[in-house]
């Protein structure tokens, strides 16, 4: 029996998608391949909402992330973080040599336009990084508001957001926020198998970038940006089959609509949100902070979860634990790719049943 995988990624990715994977492998230097790299990215424009360049990396979201570190900040950069994948920006610098700040901030919270504007005042940065979705705590960040802070008071820095879980699945317009650097990857919202990740590019941050040294070799942005704008390939091997389904699979999000897209995650996130009410608590107290792809879920009933997660895989489904810190203390359900209401309800009718829950508790 399949296990439905309700966790914050990899999500279940649909039959007909995997089987794109399948189709016979061409040749990654041919005409062939370029026309299906210019073909994707037109399409990935759309779904960034984004006139810029669209970037494809064989890669998870994490080096596309090490890559716009290294890319990007010629003096210092300013990390912001809500949560274990805020850290996770941080540790890439530190890792690289590249001088950097973090501004932490309480789990389950989010960042306000003032508090990201004052951490700012107080150093001289040239590259802010903020996550739009924090997986581990559900919080979303109103990245529109702070971005239009940022250009008032600092217009020069280089603006990178991660959006490795929401992209696709919650509205981000890169260009009408004044994003120069736009995160995600393929086994989220995109609803693809891990292994591929993407990136849009303003010009103002691909020409900071030629001017930076050391900027690695298979990240870096300005070999990306240049192999494509010249040849619309990959300047290393290439995951064809990624792409094959990548190219199917847009075409299906465009079929959808972005905006009922976006609509439907809104609905399956209200279900979980209504259950987690009625039975927990959310994690994320502010309900403007609250995440449309992932739902983080206070254990208020001090549940077992890897036992709730044992019996819901006989029934086929999984859930996630709390991530790092908040494990056990929390757990998280998502609802993000192409599951539906049906989908959904599945799921937590089986957890109504599994914990014993009344319908009228």
């Amino acid at each position: 029996m399949h296990t439905k995988l309700f966790i914050p990624g990899p999500v279940d990715v649909r039959k007909d998608v995997l089987n794109k994977m399948a189709n016979p492998q061409i040749g990654h230097r041919g005409k062939e391949a370029s026309e299906l790299q210019e073909r994707i990215e037109e399409k990935l424009k759309v779904v960034f909402k984004t006139k810029n360049h669209v970037l494809i990396s064989t890669s998870s979201g994490s080096g596309l992330m090490e890559g716009a570190i290294r890319s990007f900040t010629k003096k210092r950069a300013a990390v912001f973080s809500c949560g274990a994948f805020g850290d996770k920006f941080y540790k890439i610098c530190t890792a690289n040599g590249v001088p950097a700040d973090v501004c932490k901030i309480e789990m389950g919270k989010g960042f306000s336009p003032q508090e990201v504007i004052d951490f700012l005042n107080k150093g001289d940065y040239d590259l802010l990084t903020l996550q739009h979705n924090e997986t581990s705590t559900g919080v979303t960040n109103p990245i529109g508001e702070i971005i239009a802070s940022v250009k008032e008071w600092h217009p020069e820095i280089i603006i990178v957001v991660d959006a490795v879980s929401s992209l696709g699945g919650m509205d981000i317009p890169a260009d009408d926020w004044g994003i120069d650097v736009l995160i995600t990857s393929s086994q989220k919202c995109i609803g693809l198998p891990a292994g591929i990740s993407f990136a849009s590019i303003s010009e103002r941050a691909i020409e900071k970038a030629r001017g930076i040294e050391n900027r690695g070799l298979y990240f870096d942005y300005v070999t990306l940006y240049d192999f494509n704008l010249e040849k619309h390939q990959y300047p290393s091997t290439p995951t064809l089959p990624h792409m094959f389904a990548l190219d199917y699979q847009l075409d299906r999000i465009l079929e959808e609509g972005l905006e009922n897209r976006y609509a439907r995650h809104r609905a399956l996130a209200d279900m979980v949100r209504e259950f987690a009410e009625k039975y927990f608590k959310l994690f994320v107290e502010d309900e403007k902070l609250r995440s449309d792809t992932v739902t983080c879920i206070a254990n208020t009933r001090n549940i077992d979860i890897g036992e709730l997660n044992k019996k819901l895989t006989e029934r086929g489904y999984i859930i996630s634990n709390g991530y790092k810190a908040l494990k056990d203390i929390t757990f998280r359900i998502s609802h993000m790719a192409d599951y539906t209401e049906e989908d959904v309800r599945g799921l937590l009718d089986a957890m109504i049943e599994v914990l014993g829950l009344e319908v009228d508790d």
